[in-house]
């Protein structure tokens, strides 16, 4: 699905059918410095817009439709699927296509998850017990259905890390790794398709307007991110925000969305979708990102390949803990993510 959001972007663009949105980007590339701010804020646009008509969706009862299950991975995490196809394509350094999705995840899994709770705490089970049964079973499922996720975490970052033990990830690599995401959503397919049975659902008109934001919003994900790719490549090697760096960028760049979602849901007091939400992202970067660039090219892993997995599976441990044992995060943990996460950014960083 996001290579072919790719090349229906690209033709667009191409065929003259967005002429007032090449206006738009020609105009932003003639404001000099300011270009690279302004594609940066046109990709938090277009992010922002998608995961805006998905959580209409989901208010309007589709959380448990095949649209939701399928959708809000790939609008969470298109922008690495966007990077990971855009180096694809031009035969670029599969090593930053790693480190985006080590980045992309380690931050979710720490500092997009220990800062709102260090400043509310996490919870996924009450405090006090409720007289409503259904209330009650609500909340449970909800814990459990994110223990089996957070579980799915794990046997993908195993996967990545067994198969690239010898310090790359071949065709054959990258194959097992599509494969295995592909086998994650079929059996949410099913699932949903089971639940959509029972309660007798379907889909409104107006998912197709819904549709249409969805294409708007995923257009300029992918066009800001091929500029600021090409922006970066040309900067000199010496200065930070050049290709030297340029994993490390895209990867804090794309976790912006989701970490934004994340502190707005823990403030509203719904745990449940702030954890979902950087969870199910994660997913999209490991083991799909690494795995479509595997399918084109060799992708050689990065000095921080190591370091990340660590990171990753201690930060995926904790919340499996914490949330078994204690229904959610509390504040502490949320102080000891921040510090993982520091120590992986200086680690990563450092000479």
């Amino acid at each position: 699905m996001g290579p072919a959001i790719c090349y229906t972007a690209r033709w667009l663009l191409n065929s003259g059918a967005l002429n007032p949105a090449r206006a738009l980007l020609e105009w932003i590339e003639s404001q000099g410095g300011a270009a690279p701010l302004l594609f940066v804020a046109l990709f938090l646009l277009g992010s922002v817009l998608m995961l805006w008509r998905l959580e209409a969706m989901s208010a309007r009862g589709f959380e448990g439709t095949v649209l939701g299950t399928l959708v809000m991975p790939y609008c969470s995490g298109l922008g690495n699927l966007v990077f990971a196809f855009l180096l694809a394509r031009r035969q670029g350094p599969g090593a930053e296509v790693m480190t985006n999705a080590l980045v992309n995840n380690v931050t979710n899994m720490t500092l997009i998850l220990g800062l709102p709770a260090l400043l509310w705490g996490i919870r996924l089970m009450p405090a006090r017990k409720t007289k409503s049964k259904n209330s009650t079973k609500t909340h449970e499922l909800n814990r459990l259905a994110l223990l089996f996720t957070l579980l799915a975490v794990l046997f993908f970052c195993g996967a990545v890390w067994a198969l690239g033990r010898d310090g790359r990830l071949d065709f054959s690599d990258g194959l097992v790794l599509v494969g295995l995401f592909a086998f994650w959503q079929c059996f949410h397919v099913f699932d949903v398709l089971r639940s959509n049975v029972r309660a007798g659902r379907s889909l409104g008109w107006i998912i197709v307007l819904d549709a249409l934001l969805l294409g708007l919003g995923a257009w300029a994900v992918f066009v800001s991110t091929d500029w600021l790719v090409n922006w970066l490549e040309r900067q000199p090697s010496g200065r930070f925000l050049s290709a030297q760096h340029l994993g490390w960028l895209s990867g804090w760049l794309m976790v912006l969305p989701n970490g934004l979602l994340a502190l707005y849901y823990a403030w509203r007091g719904r745990p449940e979708v702030t954890y979902a939400s950087q969870v199910g992202d994660g997913h999209v970067c490991i083991p799909l990102c690494v795995g479509i660039y595997a399918l084109h090219h060799p992708l050689v892993m990065p000095a921080v390949f190591q370091t990340g997995v660590l990171v990753l599976v201690g930060a995926t441990l904790t919340h499996l803990l914490c949330v078994l044992a204690l229904g959610g995060l509390p504040r502490f943990m949320g102080a000891v993510l921040l510090a993982g996460y520091a120590w992986f950014v200086k680690t990563g960083l450092g000479p």
